[in-house]
């Protein structure tokens, strides 16, 4: 357990109950802010220390830091909810953390502890508690990440960390209720190969995927689906989302975590709820031929894909160079929905989950 104080230094300005009230009628994914920041400093000499609550203002950057030149940077993405009789609550934080002391281990970054994690996450949430907005399907998105601060040039492990956190409140970030998302198949761009961060949160994979989901978007696409880096067969998953398959047996299937793919907390948590309702899950590859075939021939029902911003987002259309193909008819189908209810749900307090999903912090 850590021995360090957070020292709380609050705004002398925070945003007036009008203007808040305000932000939060309908924000833009990751467009409005809280008041207030959480950082930690790490150093090969002192370990980690400095550990604040302070005002959210700009960061201070030299020119020559590391992460600005070799993307030494890792984050995380977990939200606030809030409760029926006024309270609020995080989903599952100590799997975040887990994850993103996995990230920085790949990444040659400090561990940092997860009660540190959990307890700035917490601390930032409690703060901030006026921001939780209160519609439905509205939560406080939580991003936590890391940088490497040393000023240097040279490519290396950095021995300067700074660890922050972030809050913002967020509407549903996929809009048009059950109607599917429509996916490109990107064959040009690979999103991770074996060995490579493909399990690993940390900047450079999404950077790497823009220029397909550009692409995705020319084509009249919200997301864009990604193949293995070897055979260029396998689905692996979306831009930002893993993605589940649905069949006419009522089981699932999901690409498994086989290191190039990021293993998502979402689904994880709707492996743990279907096999719960006594539907059979398979983490098993799934060749995109195969998924056009069963798509036509109606075997395959359901597709959807899943993370922390969008929860559940059904898919309905494919479309590709080779490919192009609709899913059911193209909505949302009855496993995603129930699941999706199932998570939000205990996401949102109003039933109950297994042990420790639900962190309440007031």
């Amino acid at each position: 357990m850590s021995d360090l104080t957070l020292d709380m230094q609050q705004t002398a300005q925070p945003a007036s109950a009008a203007e808040r009230t305000a932000l939060l009628q309908n924000p833009a994914f990751g467009r409005v802010f809280t008041d207030h920041m959480i950082t930690l400093r790490h150093t090969k000499e002192r370990g980690w220390h400095d550990w604040r609550l302070e005002p959210r203002q700009p960061l201070a950057l030299d020119p020559a830091t590391l992460s600005l030149h070799y993307a030494l940077e890792i984050f995380e993405g977990l939200k606030a909810y809030r409760l029926p009789d006024g309270g609020a609550a995080l989903f599952r934080p100590d799997a975040n953390a887990r994850r993103f002391r996995a990230s920085a281990e790949r990444m040659a970054m400090p561990l940092l502890p997860e009660e540190l994690f959990t307890d700035s996450v917490r601390a930032l949430v409690r703060t901030d508690r006026a921001w939780i907005p209160t519609a439905e399907g509205a939560s406080l998105y939580l991003r936590p990440f890391m940088i490497g601060t040393e000023v240097a040039l040279p490519p290396k492990p950095a021995t300067e960390h700074l660890f922050c956190v972030i809050a913002s409140p967020v509407a549903s970030y996929f809009k048009g209720g059950a109607k599917g998302v429509t996916l490109w198949v990107s064959e040009n761009y690979t999103r991770a190969a074996p060995g490579g961060t493909g399990a690993a949160k940390c900047g450079g994979n999404y950077a790497a995927s823009l220029v397909a989901q550009a692409e995705g978007e020319r084509e009249g696409c919200e997301q864009v689906v990604f193949l293995d880096a070897v055979e260029r067969r396998w689905v692996e998953e979306l831009g930002g989302m893993n993605v589940f398959f649905v069949f006419d047996d009522g089981a699932l299937q999901t690409p498994p975590l086989t290191g190039t793919i990021l293993p998502g907390i979402t689904r994880d948590s709707l492996i743990t709820l279907a096999r719960g309702m006594g539907l059979t899950v398979r983490e098993e590859p799934y060749a995109i031929d195969q998924w056009q075939a069963d798509a036509q021939s109606g075997r395959l029902r359901e597709a959807f894909a899943c993370g922390t911003a969008a929860v559940v987002a059904p898919i309905g259309h494919v479309k590709g160079r080779r490919h192009g193909f609709v899913i059911g008819n193209g909505e949302a189908g009855p496993v995603a929905t129930r699941l999706k209810a199932a998570l939000t749900d205990i996401q949102f307090g109003r039933t109950s989950g297994p042990q420790g999903w639900l962190d309440r912090l007031f």
